[in-house]
């Protein structure tokens, strides 16, 4: 499920070879490890995309996470496009979110959402001092985290749901069969027998 997930809304690696901030990398963008869809690949891209969505903005975010996603062999379609979660019409709640986050970790107190639109531009983000750089460095580092495990939780969970649908594919359903297996394990190749057609 997750390499077919993947490559259903990745975005065309010939997208992502012609952008123009990464010509710096040249032949690097050949690589195969780059374009890899396994689990250590894809987690360690979602490491770094959620890492580099709170640093600074569009186009310098795509630089960070391509060298970063050259260094660690990361998946680079991956790592790239997380970070356009980031563009102009989120900037302001994400942001905003990273400076609540760093005030109250601060313990100081916050603008509301409004005075923050109103103050807040990609130019003045710096003005705004301690309490946004925190919150962002805490959701830097969190989501990279939360990021990684989750996608390597996952992917886990995904391949041991397919081994246990190819055990039952080919085998008759019998009392035998049903007392030896878990209910839980028998009620997924169910489902997926179900939604494939192949029971009424």
């Amino acid at each position: 499920m997750p390499k077919k997930f993947f490559r259903r809304y990745l975005p065309d690696a010939n997208k992502i070879k012609e952008l123009k901030v990464l010509e710096f990398l040249g032949d690097k963008l050949h690589s195969p490890n780059l374009w890899h869809l396994n689990r250590r690949s894809v987690s360690r891209a979602f490491a770094i995309g959620l890492w580099a969505m709170f640093t600074p903005p569009l186009p310098v975010q795509q630089i960070i996470a391509a060298l970063f996603a050259v260094h660690f062999n990361a998946n680079l379609p991956v790592a790239v496009a997380l970070v356009w979660i980031t563009n102009p019409l989120t900037w302001g709640p994400m942001y905003y979110f990273a400076y609540k986050v760093g005030a109250l970790s601060m313990g100081q107190a916050a603008f509301t959402f409004d005075e923050f639109s109103e103050l807040f531009s990609i130019d003045k983000a710096l003005e705004l001092g301690a309490p946004f750089l925190v919150g962002c460095l805490i959701l830097m580092h969190l989501g990279s985290v939360l990021g990684y495990l989750g996608i390597q939780c996952i992917w886990r969970r995904s391949v041991r749901h397919q081994l246990e649908l190819r055990r039952y594919r080919h085998k008759e359903l019998d009392t035998a069969l049903l007392t030896r297996e878990t209910y839980r394990s028998y009620a997924k190749f169910l489902r997926h027998k179900r939604h494939d057609g192949a029971l009424r």
